[in-house]
């Protein structure tokens, strides 16, 4: 056995739902599994997605000897671009993956410059040292993957997202007896999804929505839109088929999920006849009774085009009386407010709307507790660390493990940054690295942070009063009247009187020695002046220009 440790470092997804990304080291290799993100909770304003902070990696990006992609969702895809513009690695993906990252790297205008390597389930790989053998396992989109992971340190197995589904959409069940030979050779240890890990039972196959649809179509009066993520190939699939069976035409829109369509279609992973789609400007002209669309939008986001919808916003089409939306989806942790405005908001502009509380048009993706007792009898691993997941799904995994006679101090329940150490066949935990979450805002990466936040939290909830100041360049006396501009603060009859006392206010504090803060000054005086006079507390800035 050799000297050196391996080193399972988890930058995204332990102790949150999304943004999953895993490093394993070993002497100076590395290999990255994962590039996710996350979306923002509801009071990240103006965010538009989170990344994990992989800074240690970049320091070591020469060590990096590839990535590997489990399947092409967005929780573990979705900052593949960000991490080849600092990571120069090859890239290793089953090929509905490899064609779902290749629509990414285009959009980013990257794709010449990345080595996308296809691999099927069955294949062995050698990256660095990592012998990585990539075994299937049932997901809500096609070709999805395990992996396990030969180390000098062991065996590794690490389960992706997974269930075991016995009758899924695509006929293809997770590869039982791989798992099996796996166990024969003797697991080191197992990373295993947790997101379900709160939810007693098997899940349920995704065929049972087949019959769900079916009731949906039957009864529906005018246009079905689905609402559905742009990456959940499978649920495409039955949607299209269920409009076989119904005779309607189906219509696919937003950019994101016309595109993974189309490469869907292009590998053979979305079987549908060409007669079936027609583009939304051509469903839009047919009776209301012969098409469904399908959209992205479940989780409520405002830019959506099921967020756009809710709100009358939406350029392309409107809801109408009779509409039948159908939300298939689950709504991701912290989401839930946001969904159920849009939900109450569609049903406000006269659609039908039907969604996972009542009826079954969403099953998940992820294992349940039962289906995580087969996966530890199926792989016995010497040590379990559990992953994907906030800090209650890992916990209740733990607990799931121990009932199945895995010892309490084989187990491991760790956070973003916790090293993970094996050496000599044995498992400590070393140093703690930074796993915090990086911003993406527009164009911008990692240049807004939690104190950006709080005041744009601040500035939503109270509003801002402006001051602008002009004074003399040699006497600092006011020039003309200091101008005051409020925004989301107060708008009533009273508006203008509130307006002159700040103004007379800010100009008799203008008589006061300032000992060079006057800005600081006029700031707090202004701030106590409001809060007298509303009990609000705006966030107050003044600006001063001399002439």
């Amino acid at each position: 056995m050799s000297g050196k440790k391996l080193r399972v470092i988890p930058l995204g997804g332990l102790g949150e739902v999304g943004k999953n990304m895993m490093a394993y080291e070993y002497g100076n290799d590395i290999m990255l599994v994962d590039t996710g993100i996350m979306f923002p909770e509801s009071d990240m304003l103006g965010v538009d997605y989170i990344i994990p902070d992989f800074q240690y990696v970049v320091e070591k990006k020469e060590n990096v000897r590839g990535i590997v992609i489990t399947h092409g969702h967005e929780d573990h895809t979705g900052a593949i671009t960000h991490v080849l513009e600092q990571i120069n690695a090859p890239v290793y993906s089953t090929r509905l993956t490899c064609g779902l990252l290749e629509v990414k790297l285009s959009k980013a205008g990257m794709l010449d410059q990345v080595q996308l390597n296809t691999v099927k389930a069955g294949d062995l790989v050698h990256i660095g040292p990592f012998k990585v053998e990539f075994f299937h396992v049932c997901h809500s989109i096609p070709d999805s993957v395990g992996l396990g992971i030969t180390t000098p340190a062991g065996l590794i197995v690490h389960s992706g997202d997974y269930k075991f589904d016995h009758t899924p959409v695509d006929n293809w069940p997770t590869d039982y007896a791989k798992l099996a030979e796996l166990a024969g050779r003797g697991v080191l240890a197992l990373f295993a999804d947790s997101t379900n890990s709160d939810k007693p039972g098997w899940t349920p196959s995704e065929r049972v929505i087949d019959s769900a649809f079916d009731e949906v179509f039957r009864s529906a009066p005018g246009r079905i839109i689905i609402a559905s993520f742009a990456s959940l190939v499978s649920r495409m699939q039955q949607v299209g088929n269920a409009a076989l069976r119904h005779g309607r035409k189906l219509a696919f829109v937003g950019t994101s999920m016309v595109e993974n369509a189309r490469m869907a279609r292009k590998l053979g992973y979305l079987d549908l006849p060409d007669e079936l789609i027609l583009p939304i400007d051509q469903a839009l002209r047919l009776d209301p009774k012969e098409i469904v669309i399908m959209s992205t939008g479940t989780q409520g986001e405002p830019t959506s085009i099921m967020g756009r919808l809710s709100t009358g916003t939406n350029r392309q089409f409107d809801i109408i009386p009779g509409d039948t939306v159908v939300l298939s989806s689950h709504p991701i942790p912290g989401n839930e407010e946001s969904v159920y405005r849009t939900i109450n908001r569609l049903f406000r502009r006269g659609a039908n709307v039907i969604y996972e509380a009542i009826a079954p048009v969403h099953v998940s993706g992820h294992a349940s507790q039962e289906e995580m007792k087969l996966l530890l009898h199926l792989v016995q691993p010497k040590y379990f660390v559990p992953i994907h997941g906030e800090l209650r799904h890992l916990h209740q995994h733990a607990n799931i493990a121990r009932q199945v006679g895995i010892p309490a101090e084989n187990i491991a329940v760790v956070e973003n940054g916790q090293v993970i150490e094996f050496e000599n066949g044995e498992m400590r935990l070393g140093e703690r690295l930074p796993g915090g979450w990086v911003f993406v805002d527009g164009a911008s990466v990692g240049d807004i942070g939690i104190s950006v936040l709080r005041e744009r939290e601040a500035i939503a909830r109270d509003g801002f009063v402006l001051v602008n100041l002009t004074l003399n360049r040699d006497s600092s006396s006011l020039v003309c009247d200091p101008e005051i501009i409020t925004r989301g603060f107060i708008y009533n009859n009273n508006v203008d009187d509130l307006v002159e006392e700040t103004r007379h206010v800010v100009s008799e504090a203008l008589k006061s020695d300032h000992n060079g803060s006057l800005q600081n000054d006029l700031q707090q005086t202004v701030k106590s002046f409001l809060y007298g006079k509303t009990k609000r507390r705006p966030m107050v800035f003044v600006t001063v220009s001399r002439e």
